[in-house]
C-alpha cells in the first residue's frame, strides 16, 4: 500500500490558549495532507472540479486524540488509502511528532470521502482517470 508522507509545523493560529492543538485543527491539518497525496500523483483536487464538476466532501471523520500537539511542533502526517468504492473512498491518517515517529502517536483520523457533482451535491462515480489515480494510492 502507497503511504503519502508530509510534514507542517505548528503556528499559534493553531492552537487554544495553552499552546496546545486545538481539536478542529486536526481536521484542517488532515484535510492538506490528502490534498497534497492526491498533489503527489500530479492531480489536484482543483482538476477534479475544472474538468468534470466533481468535488470530494467528507461524509464521516472519526478521530482518536493521542498526545498533544503543541505550539512550534512539526507534525508528520501518514495517508494511506484503505478502500476504494465506485463513488466513495476511505482514508487513514495518522499524525506523529517529527523526530518521536517510532514512538506513540498523536492521533488518528479514520475519514471517508464521497465524489458528487458540485453543481447539485448528489453522489457522482469517480470518472475513470480519477478511480486509475486513486487505485495508485492503494496498489
Amino acid at each position: 500500500m502507497v503511504e503519502h508522507k508530509i510534514d507542517f509545523r505548528i503556528y499559534y493560529e493553531d492552537t487554544d490558549a495553552g499552546g496546545v492543538v486545538y481539536h478542529a485543527r486536526y481536521l484542517g491539518l488532515a484535510e492538506r495532507a490528502r490534498t497534497e497525496a492526491i498533489r503527489a500523483q500530479g492531480r489536484s483536487a482543483s482538476d477534479l472540479l475544472g474538468e468534470y464538476g466533481l468535488a470530494f466532501v467528507v461524509r464521516h471523520a472519526a478521530i482518536d486524540y493521542r498526545a498533544p500537539l503543541r505550539l512550534d511542533d512539526v507534525v508528520r502526517i501518514t495517508t494511506r488509502l484503505t478502500e476504494l468504492g465506485a463513488a466513495s473512498c476511505r482514508l487513514w491518517q495518522d499524525f506523529h511528532r517529527v523526530g518521536n515517529e517510532g514512538g506513540p502517536g498523536c492521533g488518528t483520523l479514520d475519514v471517508r470521502l464521497a465524489c458528487v457533482r458540485a453543481a447539485d451535491g448528489r453522489a457522482a462515480r469517480f470518472p475513470p482517470p480519477w478511480r486509475d489515480l486513486l487505485r495508485a494510492l492503494v496498489a
